[in-house]
């Protein structure tokens, strides 16, 4: 079985977990000598050793670095509307598996919701950790709180989904530079978001010929996305 994989806040000779980390540690039976994997969130992973674990506190002394999971060639941003109930947590655990680097939320004219809150934004955060420690990930994602889509900024290329598009992600997508993935709420992207979008560079692209969910379009658009091989 693979050591299990601790999220710290930098690589250091030594680091030191609090007891939420200890406690989980502790329930997955680890003792001390134990090896554990360690990364930053950043990129950088490591082995290491458990070399304290009491109530209040584990400890690990760090050994060589490791070579992390393969990342795309640019950062991947995606900018996701706010959705109700649990399906946020859906796209962003989605997300960090399919190697996205930032999640920024947009509100958007027929969002499902017009804001969210601390604690949500913090389960977010918790969600994109979890997902990259399972998906073997040496990058946690950031959840960046939201901003309406007006206030959108990118660098590279952004591509939007959207029903009735021509143009193709494949046709477009030649990784020279970092790329931005936008889909709609529940209600689709108003005309003239899209339309003030491509007016600043932004190129609309087919997800198909079906009507995707909410939940499901972006997971859809990073598929293409990852299927180019890279």
């Amino acid at each position: 079985m693979a050591p299990h994989r601790v999220r710290v806040d930098a690589l250091a000779p030594e680091m030191t977990l609090g007891p939420r980390e200890a406690r989980h540690l502790h329930v997955l039976r680890l003792r001390e000598g134990d090896p554990v994997r360690v990364f930053d969130g950043q990129g950088a992973e490591a082995g290491a050793t458990l070399t304290l674990l009491d109530d209040a506190r584990a400890v690990l002394t760090l050994g060589g670095r490791l070579t992390g999971a393969a990342e795309t060639p640019q950062p991947v941003t995606l900018a996701a509307p706010l959705l109700k109930g649990d399906k946020l947590a859906d796209v962003v655990r989605a997300a960090t598996e399919l190697g996205v680097w930032r999640v920024q939320l947009v509100v958007t004219r027929h969002a499902d919701a017009r804001e969210i809150g601390e604690q949500k934004l913090q389960r977010l955060r918790r969600v994109a950790e979890e997902a990259s420690k399972q998906s073997r990930r040496a990058v946690t994602p950031e959840v960046f709180s939201p901003i309406p889509l007006a206030e959108l900024r990118w660098e590279g290329r952004l591509f939007v989904a959207q029903p009735g598009a021509a143009a193709r992600l494949t046709d477009h997508l030649n990784w020279e530079a970092p790329v931005t993935l936008l889909t709609g709420p529940e209600g689709g992207l108003w005309d003239a978001e899209v339309s003030a979008l491509e007016a600043r560079g932004a190129v609309a692209v087919t997800l198909g010929p079906r009507i995707l969910r909410a939940e499901t379009a972006p997971v859809a658009l990073l598929g293409a996305l990852v299927a180019t091989g890279v």
